[in-house]
C-alpha cells in the first residue's frame, strides 16, 4: 500500500465509522500518547527498563508493531486535516537529506566505531 493510498483509506473510515475527524489539537495529543506508549515498550525490550511484574515480555513484538500502527494512523489523520500529501512530503524530506546529509553520517567517527542494535 502506498502511503496516498494509506489516506484515502483512514479518510474513508473517519468519514464512514469515526463520525468526523478529532479536532487537530486532540488529534496532536493523542499522537503524543501513542508515542509513550511506543516508548514504554521499547524501553523495555531494547532499553535498560525492566518489564513489570504485570506484563508479559512475550507480548512486546506485537505491542510495538501495534503502537506503531496507532502512531502512523494518527499521523495520516493529522496529515489528511491539514492538507499534507505525505508521499510528497516524503519525498521532499528525503531529497533534502540526500542534499544537505550526503556526507554528514558517512564521516562521523561516531557511528563507524559500531552498531546501535
Amino acid at each position: 500500500m502506498e502511503i496516498k493510498e494509506a489516506q484515502q483509506m483512514v479518510d474513508q473510515w473517519i468519514r464512514t465509522k469515526g463520525v468526523r475527524y478529532f479536532n487537530p489539537l486532540s488529534n496532536m495529543a493523542i499522537l503524543m500518547e501513542e508515542v509513550g506508549e511506543l516508548s514504554r515498550w521499547m524501553v523495555r525490550e531494547y532499553g535498560e527498563q525492566s518489564y513489570k511484574s504485570t506484563e508479559d515480555p512475550s507480548g512486546a513484538p506485537a505491542a510495538i508493531a501495534s503502537e506503531m500502527a496507532d502512531i502512523l494512523w494518527v499521523l495520516i489523520c493529522l496529515a489528511n486535516q491539514s492538507g499534507v500529501d505525505l508521499d510528497q512530503a516524503l519525498q521532499e524530506s528525503m531529497t533534502k537529506k540526500d542534499i544537505r546529509d550526503a556526507r554528514r553520517h558517512l564521516d562521523n567517527p561516531k557511528l563507524q566505531s559500531g552498531s546501535s542494535d
